[in-house]
């Protein structure tokens, strides 16, 4: 016994350090997996911010070339604007002028100046409203506006624009005083129809982007125009509007009523503006694929700690199956010497040497087959051989045989059956489910308890249950009992020692028989472990068969 206390201590002290060693393994892994994780992260925002960057250099270059338009079309309108209105403004600027720079035109005089209009051969004329004068001074002459903010210190030309569309556009030249001072406004009122019609030429007939870039397509493909007056009052447009991505904006002036030009580039004239096209976004791909890396190395950490978990159960599996052969090896070892010395004093010890060295060689035999079967079923390679069988002699010659090692621990094992139980069955390993069983109720069950076997027909198949006073199974653990390795913590924690491969064991032999376990309360607390074995049936003995078949009924616990 000394030795094998001082093999369990070996054992636990050793344990620790192999943990910390596999820890130490497993943990430069996860943290090479969390920097390639953290890696993929940062190239994906620089990918991403690359991307975004080189959008924003594409679209920076697009608007610059709206812009341009914009630009080449203010200029172009402007001339186009300063034409049609010099027209109309001459006769009454230089033709009709006073010598008096302070007096005003009179009526024939502004007369003369329409007859003079009249004589022009220009498309102005049709627009003509009517011309007028206005005495900054004294204000002689009214006319809707506000002439004297209207005009800049040295202007002698400009335009005024109603707050809409049905009111007169107003141009008016300035005379001034021999102070320099503005004195007296002469104009004309034009139709507001002019405006669109001037506006219209340098979009229809003039080039706004070179055609190296547009490839010789005309202005309303490749860009859309907007004039406005005072960013509410739509002037004119041309083209379809395009998304509002791509916009340069330019205005005529203040001396053309502070009209602006925006123009809206086809973005599909992205493709020739500029070089590789407008690039599209690759958010979706960067992040899918961030992502997919995030899942992969997520599944890798949890594969990886599942490796953990099985190499840390497989290190306890060797170690609980290292305690349990080393303990009856050293039972057999020491009363083995203590028979071969002779250091017996009656026949009696002797005979009892020799029973707990069968016993111990029963039970050294029984964890070897456990291991054995286990090994066989990991690798596939397990086989049964069934046959018909008495199960309820089977059983009765198991137990019969577990009691020895059931007395060792002052367990008392009971058996109870239905006489004439015949299965198919492969008996040897009918007898390792059983022995399985008993030995777990023994094992974790107190000294002193009654463990109870029986055996009955249930629904065509055989019921095999084995019944302890242990400590019982928590439902939430009746479903895990069965994976290899697994043992309740509170057997963990305990001093008694185990593989946790007995009941699996158990189920990988039962579902070779094509029957079920399951495990439930006990009648005395405790567990009930119950084995259901398909295609059974009762024979019928006759009386003096079945009456020697039958075990004695068990005595009340």
């Amino acid at each position: 016994m000394g030795l094998a206390v001082e093999l369990k201590l070996r054992i636990t002290m050793v344990d620790p350090h192999s943990s910390r060693d596999r820890r130490s393994r497993v943990t430069p892994v996860m943290l090479l997996l969390l920097a390639t994780l953290g890696l993929a992260g940062v190239l994906t925002y620089q990918a991403v911010d690359a991307a975004a960057s080189h959008r924003e250099t594409a679209e920076r270059a697009l608007r610059d070339h709206a812009t341009f338009a914009a630009w080449e079309y203010t200029r172009l309108a402007r001339k186009e604007l300063e034409w049609h209105f010099w027209n109309v403004l001459k006769p009454v600027v230089y033709y009709h002028a006073p010598a008096d720079p302070t007096a005003l035109p009179t009526a024939p005089q502004l007369a003369e100046c329409r007859a003079t209009l009249a004589e022009c051969d220009c498309p102005t004329v049709k627009f003509f409203w009517a011309y007028f004068a206005v005495d900054l001074k004294t204000g002689k002459t009214v006319w809707s506006g506000d002439a004297q903010t209207s005009y800049g210190e040295r202007w002698d030309l400009a335009a005024l624009l109603g707050p809409s569309e049905e009111q007169p556009v107003v141009l008016y030249s300035l005379r001034r005083d021999l102070r320099g001072e503005a004195r007296v406004a002469s104009g004309v009122l034009l139709d507001p129809a002019l405006l669109p019609e001037a506006l219209r030429w340098p979009y229809e007939k003039a080039e706004l982007l070179p055609s190296a870039l547009t490839g010789h397509s005309t202005n309303d493909s490749v860009l859309a125009l907007r004039v406005e007056h005072r960013g509410t009052n739509l002037v004119y447009s041309a083209g379809g509007w395009y998304p509002a991505t791509i916009v340069g904006a330019d205005t005529l002036g203040a001396m053309y009523a502070g009209l602006t030009a925006t123009v809206a580039l086809n973005p599909a004239l992205a493709q020739r503006l500029v070089i590789g096209g407008l690039p599209r976004s690759r958010m979706p791909l960067l992040l899918g694929l961030l992502g997919l890396t995030a899942g992969l190395v997520a599944v890798t950490l949890r594969q990886l700690r599942k490796e953990y978990e099985l190499a840390r159960l497989r290190s306890d599996f060797v170690s609980g199956v290292s305690h349990e052969l080393r303990t009856p090896l050293a039972q057999i070892r020491m009363f083995t010497e203590t028979l071969a010395l002779e250091r017996v004093r009656s026949p009696e010890e002797a005979r009892r040497a020799l029973d707990i060295v069968v016993r111990e060689s029963e039970r050294l035999s029984h964890l070897v087959d456990n291991v054995l079967q286990f090994s066989r079923a990991e690798r596939g390679t397990m086989r049964l051989a069934p046959e018909p069988a008495r199960l309820d002699l089977l059983l009765k010659d198991v137990v019969d045989a577990f009691r020895p090692l059931a007395q060792a621990r002052q367990v008392t094992v009971r058996f109870a059956s239905e006489a004439g139980i015949t299965a198919t069955v492969d008996p040897a390993a009918v007898r390792q489910i059983v022995l399985n069983l008993l030995d777990n109720a023994v094992k974790y069950g107190p000294a002193g308890q009654t463990v109870q076997v029986t055996l009955a027909l249930e629904k065509g198949g055989a019921a095999i249950s084995v019944q302890d006073q242990g400590p019982g199974i928590p439902k939430d653990a009746r479903d895990q009992v069965w994976k290899p390795y697994w043992r309740l913590p509170r057997e963990r924690e305990s001093a008694v020692g185990g593989s946790g491969i007995g009941l699996a064991v158990v189920k990988e032999l039962v579902d070779g028989h094509g029957g079920s376990v399951s495990v439930g309360d006990g009648a005395n607390k405790g567990a009930r472990f119950t084995v259901r074995v398909p295609g059974t049936l009762r024979m019928d003995l006759p009386p003096s068969s079945a009456a020697s078949a039958a075990p004695a009924a068990p005595a009340p616990s």
